[in-house]
């Protein structure tokens, strides 16, 4: 169902059921007004005739009358009305033209109810100076009054409910031109258009969702963007080694002996740094895409650091000088990743510097965070070098490596909500800093 029937059939139904009832309150609260006021007619008209006979009693004296009742003319305000005269002994003095005795002829005094002749009649009788004088009229007159108010009352609330429902249409239809313009400006978009939508004036209820629409797009422009990058330079970082490992190939092909041997190598240790840079990209791409991890997996901060010290240095552990502090927190993010990203600093560290030398890594526990301190007496970095090591592919000279190890270890800490900070030791070398969050269970120990 659209949006513009629902809102009608919404509001017409409730603007049809809340006048409908309000029409039915005032036609009942009408039809007894009227009930009450022909009933008053009635009384009035009696206690006129009542009064005209008190003016003049001697005109009505029953011994002075002769046979056959006079004619009674009333009041022109009682017009339709039958009234009749009578003595308390139930001679008929006068009345209206017309009027039936036995219609009108009642011997109790107030309103009264009779069937004469299949027609239903309503009187009211009154007593005074000796005679009773009774006024009735027909109830089937009285109901086509009734029906004719009635008419007169409902058909111009029923034009101006019709009337209101109409102008709610248009009023309903004009309300949603401007979502109407935002679904046109959406559809008329190629698939590549990624802009915010213009400024526009837009009805206070739309501009939500048209910022809501814009930080969507804008989401989009960035992943996209991002994600040509990584494939530009996935193809440059990767045809070269490929283009190495098919040259010492063919080397081997055409030479023997020492030559064979040596392009072998060669070519082994451009395999090598190939499935490197291959493991590092996915790595990279389960970081930056949707996961999720087992909650009930718990990562501690000294596992971490002893797993990590294992994969970066299985040959020569003895490198990496472990100094722990509170090494029992517990992290908040899976211990797959928090391995993967000290290990990436750990063989960092490792790489730049001399292999004489010792790496520190130290565990510092804070209230809502674990610092891992990896230190090296490496050549370090300047300024514009530490400004860019983050970048995927950036390498010192074009030197070794997949240039991913870093831009790993933030994408990871920025995932999980932490930090890495990197910074010139004053006697040589660089310091990183990683934080990484407690787990919430842990932090109220």
């Amino acid at each position: 169902m659209s949006l513009r029937l629902r809102l009608l059939l919404m509001i017409g139904v409730s603007l049809s059921l809340l006048w409908g009832g309000v029409a039915m309150w005032m036609l009942h609260d009408l039809e007894g007004e009227m009930r009450r006021t022909l009933d008053q007619r009635l009384a009035m008209s009696a206690r006129m005739v009542a009064g005209l006979v008190s003016q003049n009693p001697a005109a009505w004296d029953t011994d002075r009358r002769g046979a056959g009742p006079a004619p009674l003319t009333v009041p022109t305000t009682a017009k339709g009305l039958a009234c009749q005269v009578s003595s308390l002994r139930g001679e008929v003095l006068a009345r209206t033209p017309g009027a039936a005795p036995v219609a009108i002829a009642t011997a109790t005094p107030g309103f009264a109810e009779r069937d004469i002749d299949g027609e239903r009649w309503r009187s009211y009788t009154v007593e005074a100076q000796g005679v009773r004088i009774t006024t009735a009229d027909r109830l089937a007159e009285r109901d086509s009054l009734l029906r004719d108010v009635t008419a007169a009352a409902v058909v111009p609330f029923v034009v101006a409910l019709v009337g209101s429902l109409g102008m709610l249409w248009i009023g309903v239809r004009s309300g949603l031109v401007p979502l109407e313009r935002l679904r046109q400006a959406l559809a008329r978009r190629a698939p590549d258009a990624l802009t915010p939508i213009p400024d526009a004036p837009m009805p206070r209820e739309l501009q939500p969702l048209v910022d809501t629409v814009n930080q969507l797009l804008e989401r989009m422009r960035t992943a996209i963007a991002r994600e040509r990058r990584f494939t530009s330079d996935v193809a440059h970082e990767l045809r070269t080694p490929l283009t190495a490992l098919k040259t010492h190939l063919q080397v081997a092909r055409i030479t023997h002996g020492a030559d064979a041997e040596t392009a072998l190598d060669f070519a082994e240790e451009g395999a090598s740094r190939l499935q490197h840079t291959l493991q590092q990209l996915l790595t990279l791409a389960q970081v930056e895409g949707p996961f999720s991890w087992d909650e009930t997996q718990r990562a501690y901060a000294d596992e971490v650091a002893r797993l990590a010290i294992r994969d970066a240095a299985p040959e020569a552990p003895g490198r990496i000088v472990f100094e722990s502090g509170d090494a029992s927190a517990e992290l908040a993010l899976p211990q797959a990743l928090a391995v993967t990203a000290l290990r990436n600093l750990l063989d960092n560290a490792l790489r730049h510097s001399p292999s004489v030398q010792r790496i520190t890594l130290e565990i510092e526990s804070g209230s809502d965070s674990v610092c891992f301190r990896v230190c090296d007496s490496g050549p370090g970095l300047l300024p514009d070098e530490l400004a860019r090591v983050t970048e995927r592919f950036w390498r010192r000279d074009r030197g070794r490596g997949s240039g991913l190890g870093l831009a790993i270890v933030l994408a990871i800490a920025e995932r999980c909500g932490g930090s890495l900070t990197l910074a010139q030791r004053a006697t040589g070398g660089l310091e990183a800093e990683l934080r990484l969050p407690r787990a919430e269970r842990d932090r109220a120990r």
